[in-house]
């Protein structure tokens, strides 16, 4: 991927406590290499820390807390998994409503794993071929999604994978999604 592909575009990267830390620091890493400039929002202050298969892990700086992140400033968002980030993020309002604000101004959206548990929360996954891990099928049928069993899929502006393994998959294609939005702000 070019390193200036994504050159200009924000991305908001919304997470609390208990992220997958490869689902946020592989798909990150790659986006900054594209180019993107990368921040991390979160209702929590100052930190997050991240969950590494099995255990606590790594802390990361909030670049902008929840309260004060205006989804206007970004052009794009990622939302990692883990179980316990995803589950506490969807009984927020103030984050369901960030997330919502991208799919209703048309910005793309990437959800990997658990992810799209907050994407449900905003009525988007309605009517959209997804992905996710698998425990989450029923329940993004029950939110009238059309689940499958595919590394990435990309569907009206939103990119799913379903585990840490899909992550090159995920990254390309959420790359190439950013890009064409990425496209169409600068077109403007």
């Amino acid at each position: 991927m070019a390193k200036d592909t994504l050159k200009g575009l924000n991305v908001a990267i919304l997470v609390t406590d208990g992220f997958e830390q490869v689902e946020l620091t592989g798909p990150r890493q790659a986006l900054d290499e594209a180019g993107a400039t990368t921040r991390i929002v979160s209702p929590k202050h100052r930190r997050v820390r991240a969950w590494n298969f099995t255990d606590w892990s790594m802390e990361l700086p909030v670049d902008v807390e929840l309260g004060q992140a205006k989804p206007e400033d970004f052009d794009a968002l990622l939302l990692p998994g883990g179980v316990i980030n995803p589950d506490s993020l969807r009984i927020q309002p103030d984050a369901v409503a960030f997330v919502k604000a991208f799919f209703d101004a048309g910005k793309p959206v990437a959800a990997i794993c658990h992810g799209p548990w907050t994407v449900i929360e905003t009525g988007s996954a309605r009517g959209r071929r997804m992905t996710s891990w698998p425990s989450l099928k029923t329940d993004l049928k029950n939110a009238g999604a059309d689940w499958v069993d595919q590394e990435a899929v990309v569907d009206k502006g939103l990119v799913t994978s379903r585990s840490p393994d899909d992550i090159p998959a995920f990254n390309r294609e959420t790359i190439k999604l950013f890009s064409e939005a990425r496209g169409r702000r600068h077109a403007a």
